[in-house]
């Protein structure tokens, strides 16, 4: 098991590089010692290092490593990566994410390709995609984005998954991804609106929420999907309400994990949700009307993607031949 201060350790060692300039001079937020059910694995398994070697090799970015994600060691070990597309760097700075902030670098036209060729020597059935912010582009990066689903058709079989940004003040951008016939658009609100300004300053709430509903206007036949962190200080109720707003723009499937400060400098844990109270969001979800909830300590957006997609699909389905 990784220790705190072995993870917390390595999150500082990167913070060195000026991951986050902006963050530099905030004072440091405690660091709560994490409850049992918040342990992980420490990565490190011949099929992990395979799994990194095919990532690097493709000179690959995938959030698994950038975000700092908990599962990374579970995920490469089943040879499951999350590319992250666009370079490293984030034109914004959320007090959650341990992504780089800067400049970003050019688009990398060859990345599709890339992207493509690695999905395939991974044999992957389900691949996600996401990026960081860029907004810096006339597009946001969608039309990067529908190259990069193009490369994969091209390349392999397998179903995908696209988690975006949102595309704010970007006329086109969305029906330019949509139109890329991804098997999944997945959009994250975050965090509930009361925590916006603190939490997502960039984004607008209600306009990520006209997102997700307007990919249903546009395909039907889509599968949505969104998902926030909790812990971040919301109030149940506050949760709930998201719920009601994401059945309104008919999401299909909602994700619902514990925040995890990154470093010192970031957005401080207000508590560590038990299990039991996200067993007890998970009933209230599918009772109003989500086909799939994933809702545990370590959810994550792109956890289980592949098997999560097969049970979207059974799901519908069953509902269908019920109706």
């Amino acid at each position: 098991m990784a220790s705190d201060s072995d993870l917390l350790g390595l999150n500082e060692k990167l913070e060195a590089r000026p991951r986050h300039p902006e963050k530099a001079h905030r004072p440091d937020q405690p660091a709560p010692h994490k409850p049992a059910w918040i342990r992980v694995k420490a990565p490190g398994s011949p099929q992990w290092a395979a799994t990194r070697k095919i990532v690097k090799d493709h000179g690959l970015v995938t959030v698994c490593e950038e975000a700092g994600c908990p599962n990374i060691g579970e995920c490469w070990e089943k040879r499951h990566a999350t590319f992250m597309i666009m370079g490293d760097t984030c034109t914004r700075a959320c007090a959650f994410c341990n992504v780089k902030t800067g400049l970003p670098r050019p688009l990398d036209p060859d990345e599709p390709a890339h992207i493509g060729d690695a999905v395939a020597k991974l044999g992957l059935a389900h691949v996600v995609i996401t990026s960081v912010d860029r907004d810096d582009l006339a597009d946001g990066g969608a039309g990067h984005f529908a190259e990069v689903i193009a490369a994969i058709r091209a390349a392999s079989s397998a179903t995908i998954e696209v988690l975006t940004p949102d595309f704010l003040r970007k006329p086109g951008a969305l029906e330019t991804v949509v139109a890329a016939k991804p098997d999944v658009f997945n959009h994250n609100l975050e965090t509930v609106p009361s925590k916006y300004l603190e939490v997502r300053p960039g984004a607008r709430y209600f306009h990520s929420i006209r997102l997700l509903q307007r990919v249903k206007e546009l395909d039907l036949e889509m599968f949505t999907k969104s998902g926030i962190m909790v812990g971040l200080g919301e109030e149940r109720e506050e949760v709930l309400q998201l719920m009601d707003d994401l059945r309104t723009a008919d999401v299909d499937f909602l994700t619902i994990g514990q925040y995890l400060q990154p470093t010192k400098k970031h957005h401080a844990i207000a508590r560590f949700v038990p299990p039991e109270e996200f067993a007890s969001y998970a009933s209230h979800a599918l009772a109003k009307g989500f086909l799939l909830v994933s809702a545990s300590p370590l959810t994550r957006s792109s956890h289980h993607a592949g098997e999560d997609f097969a049970k979207l699909k059974a799901q519908r389905a069953a509902l269908r031949r019920g109706s």
